[in-house]
Parts: structure tokens; C-alpha cells; sequence
């Protein structure tokens, strides 16, 4: 292949996207997501796994947190799906 038909069939990457990338638990994530979909199972069971032993560990502080932190995306899906 040639260079410029490699960059063809590549899509040009954003800024932000090179940098979580280059993180590197992120960017093996999203690697393995763009591989495989069915990886999404497999870190949504890792993450609910890690909320149980954190309660586990910490009690009621451990869900509030988490609660906490899962506000902002909660309210970005929300708007998203109002979205015509």
C-alpha cells in the first residue's frame, strides 16, 4: 500500500482522542472496545465488581461517591436523549 491510500483508509484522530490514547490504562481500554465490543461487558461487570467490594470496604461513603460522580453523566444522558 502505498502512503496516501493508508491515509485514506484511516480516519484523522482529534487532539483530545490522541491524547486518551496515549493514557495508558485509557488507551489500552479503548483499544480493546474498537477490537472487540463485547469488552464493554466485561468492564461493566469489572466496574460493578469494584463498587461491591468498595462498599464492602468503606460502607455507605464508597455508593454515596459513586452516586456522586455518575450525577454529571446521568444528566448528559439525559439531555441527549431530549435531543430531537
Amino acid at each position: 500500500m502505498t502512503a496516501q491510500s493508508f491515509e485514506t483508509l484511516t480516519p484523522a484522530r482529534s487532539p483530545i482522542s490522541r491524547l486518551f490514547r496515549a493514557l495508558p490504562v485509557i488507551g489500552r481500554v479503548i483499544r480493546d472496545i474498537e477490537r472487540d465490543i463485547y469488552t464493554v461487558h466485561y468492564l461493566i461487570v469489572i466496574a460493578l465488581t469494584a463498587l461491591v467490594l468498595a462498599v464492602q470496604a468503606w460502607g455507605l461513603p464508597a455508593l454515596v461517591l459513586t452516586a456522586l460522580a455518575l450525577v454529571p453523566v446521568i444528566f448528559v444522558l439525559l439531555i441527549w436523549i431530549t435531543l430531537p
